[in-house]
């Protein structure tokens, strides 16, 4: 009999104790509001804003309502605006494009490589008359760093990085995020910490956080803010920077600071089920996986591999045969958004353009979630299932009739 995994892709741990009673300990008091303390009381957003910013090493954090509002945020307080080019991933989610889009800014995307980072020359050569490049961390894959910023530095282009994939990685030691002039993260469920949604925005710019911090809807309150920066960046732009209210409250921050807190040994866990994965399908006939550089420390919470080259059907009936056995894989070669998967043709708020070398990666691309909730038999198992069904349709095994239409 085939083996079957029981377990779910969606389901997260449960917020840590710790986390718990923070929160518990806000309600109790009712002071949810950042702004809302009592005489000598430093707000949980404040604190997390502080130890996120000690974590990542930046001067400044700012604490907001998501990861893509950190990232529309960061835009606006670069001074982009309508009719802007700003250069993106043409391999990301909806949220980055749509950051751009939100703001006026005209989105051009840059071509991905078969490792599933940007594509440094085709960036090289759209960096003329850019103005920014959002540089999407995707599924936790890091660029070369290095060359990314020497062309961009050399270009005058600014670089915003979307982080949601990558906290706690890093290029060559220097954490995600800290290569750009601002460095954005999330902490929606799926994310490396959990408080439904959120976000985070470092740097060490300090006329981008002064213009960052009162975007978010700080009113005069800026000086409550512990990782801001001095009185004299906000009165060059307190009374000209619009209020675009997007603030974290006080008990998502509860629920976070004790998550930020076991983040190293988070990341060990998820890295130790992607190796479990990545072992069991080495050498599969016709899969291909991601080469990870020795420069990168990643942390995976996902997890892809390519069919290269394979027909729409036999990658649907790969599909179709791991969701039987309860393995739910996502495709990005869907003609139509699915769940949180969509591609660059889906977003028609942006110009159409051509980028054949993404179409082609995108059409065999398979990706999985990889919950904590999963023990590293489990990765095993999944291996296991993925390695018999790639193999089965490989070989020329007939594709079952019913597709199972994976979760998201």
């Amino acid at each position: 009999m085939s083996e079957r995994f029981t377990g779910s892709f969606t389901q997260q741990e449960q917020i840590p104790e710790a986390g718990i009673e923070a929160a518990i300990r806000v309600m109790r008091h009712g002071r949810l509001h950042r702004y809302n303390t009592v005489a000598e009381e430093v707000a949980e957003t404040a604190l997390l804003e502080e130890e996120f910013a000690a974590y990542t090493g930046a001067k400044y954090c700012l604490a907001v309502a998501s990861g893509g509002y950190a990232i529309g945020c960061a835009l606006r307080a670069i001074g982009i605006g309508p009719g802007d080019t700003v250069l993106t991933n043409a391999f990301t989610l909806a949220p980055v494009p749509g950051a751009i889009a939100a703001v006026g800014g005209r989105p051009v995307f840059v071509e991905t490589t078969e490792d599933l980072v940007i594509d440094l020359d085709d960036l090289a050569a759209k960096l003329p008359g850019a103005k920014a490049l959002l540089l999407s961390h995707m599924r936790g894959h890091i660029c070369d760093m290095d060359r990314l910023m020497a062309l961009c530095d050399a270009a005058g282009v600014k670089v915003i990085e979307d982080c949601a994939h990558t906290m706690g990685a890093a290029w060559r030691g220097v954490p995600s995020g800290r290569w750009g002039v601002a460095g954005c993260y999330s902490t929606q469920t799926y994310k490396h910490m959990n408080s439904g949604e959120g976000g985070l925005l470092v740097s060490d710019d300090p006329d981008l956080m002064a213009r960052a911090t009162i975007l978010s809807g700080s009113y005069m309150l800026y000086g409550r803010h512990h990782t801001a920066p001095g009185p004299d960046a906000f009165e060059k732009v307190k009374f000209v920077t619009p209020n675009v209210s997007g603030r974290m409250d006080n008990l998502r921050a509860a629920i976070l600071r004790p998550q930020l807190a076991d983040l190293p040994a988070q990341c060990a866990r998820w890295n130790a089920l992607y190796k479990v994965l990545e072992a069991g399908l080495a050498d599969t006939p016709g899969l291909k996986l991601i080469p990870r550089p020795a420069e990168e420390a990643y942390v995976a919470s996902s997890f892809q591999f390519l069919l290269p080259d394979w027909s729409e059907g036999r990658v649907r009936a790969v599909i179709a045969r791991a969701a039987n056995r309860g393995v739910e894989l996502k495709w990005f070669g869907h003609a139509e958004p699915t769940g949180f998967t969509s591609r660059h043709d889906s977003w028609r708020y942006a110009e159409r353009q051509s980028l054949p070398k993404t179409d082609r990666i995108l059409s065999g691309l398979i990706d999985m979630r990889l919950p904590l909730t999963f023990s590293t038999e489990d990765a095993a198992l999944i291996a296991r299932i993925i390695r018999a069904e790639v193999s089965a349709v490989h070989q020329g095994e007939a594709a079952p009739v019913d597709m199972v239409p994976s979760a998201d």
